[in-house]
């Protein structure tokens, strides 16, 4: 080897990371922050983080509370920082959901790195993914810039094939370690909802079928944990159900939301889209059995009957009647937990780690 291959080699690679920060609510936040935790113990590695919603100071702060003025200002920054920072990196690392956000963010980050001539890695994560490729084909270009296209489900690998662009997979990771793994015996009639209040995830269908489940259980409880552009209406639709003992937690920070799993006896969720939600990992952790519908990627990490029981999107009747058929069936329950709990195995960092530095060094 020459002398200047060995330095090279000898050199850990650049990697930066450019995602939401945990000021952005979501799965994407959570996950970036989690990776860059992990890979920034690698001696391999030297890894950075470049948020897509940086916090700004002073007087362009102020401008951040307003709104429309804040995206503007904020994308503004952003790609300002892009030209300054990418060019000191090897690889850039970015994570993308879909439609407007992946304009504003990935968008950027993608250009500036292929105009410093550097490795590019697209993160993508959204189960919006067909619908937004079909809409927006302006799109593939801008994903086919990118030297690797990197995905958490075989769903979305699927998605992406349909429109000829090759993904490849690393799941999505838990710290097992936060989550106390507990048999509900018996299971109490304490349900829980962990999903953003927007539309795609359906909570008023969680909301219908805890309707249904109060009617048999007077005694049953729902606890919804997050936020977002429906909780006002959802608030009133408890009101109008004559919903009782359902409590609205609003956003809840992912350090806190294992006291939350460990209140509750069933996970409940109704999303009509989704990709590979890390919520149904989480309540397997606890050892929660999962009541979900069948949206996106879910089927590719719940086997129904056998980590959990899934239903048709939209169908709030046999929501509540897969909880009913947990709550008066304990073997049931407990084969269920048992076997989530043993599925969790493939999603700890020691499986997945080995998975990103394969995807790094390829790139290389």
């Amino acid at each position: 080897m020459e002398d200047g291959d060995a330095e090279a080699a000898a050199k850990p690679l650049r990697v930066l990371i450019v995602a939401p920060s945990l000021d952005i609510l979501g799965g994407q936040a959570v996950q970036a922050t989690r990776l860059l935790e992990r890979l920034g113990q690698e001696p391999s590695l030297k890894v950075s983080f470049l948020p897509v919603n940086p916090r700004l100071p002073w007087l362009l702060g102020r401008l951040q509370e307003i709104k429309y003025v804040r995206t503007v200002v904020t994308s503004l920054v952003y790609c300002a920082l892009l030209l300054v920072r990418v060019r000191a990196y090897d690889v850039i690392h970015v994570f993308s959901a879909s439609y407007w956000s992946f304009l504003l963010a990935p968008t950027p980050a993608i250009l500036a790195a292929k105009l410093y001539g550097k490795k590019v890695l697209l993160n993508y994560r959204s189960g919006e993914a067909e619908d937004h490729l079909k809409r927006w084909r302006s799109a593939l270009p801008v994903i086919r810039l990118a030297d690797k296209v990197v995905v958490p489900s075989l769903y979305l690998v699927k998605v992406f094939g349909h429109f000829g662009v090759r993904a490849e997979v690393a799941p999505n990771t838990l710290d097992f370690a936060r989550f106390a793994f507990r048999e509900r015996q018996p299971l109490r009639p304490v349900l829980l909802s962990n999903r953003n209040l927007e539309p795609l995830y359906n909570v008023e269908c969680v909301l219908r079928a805890f309707a249904l489940i109060q009617r048999q259980t007077p005694e049953a409880r729902l606890i919804v944990v997050g936020d977002g552009s429906e909780r006002a209406r959802l608030q009133a639709l408890g009101v109008e159900l004559e919903l009782n003992n359902v409590e609205f937690f609003g956003h809840v920070a992912p350090k806190d939301m294992p006291a939350f799993y460990d209140r509750a006896d069933i996970f409940l969720n109704a999303s009509d889209i989704d990709n590979m939600p890390v919520s149904h990992l989480e309540a397997f952790a606890c050892g929660l059995p999962v009541v979900t519908t069948d949206a996106g990627g879910i089927p590719y990490i719940v086997a129904h009957d056998r980590t959990g029981l899934m239903v048709a999107r939209g169908d709030y009747k046999a929501i509540a009647r897969a909880c009913l058929r947990l709550l008066e069936d304990g073997a049931l329950a407990a084969r269920l937990i048992r076997a989530a709990r043993a599925d969790c195995d493939q999603y700890t960092w020691a499986s997945v780690r080995p998975r990103w530095l394969e995807l790094y060094r390829e790139l290389t």
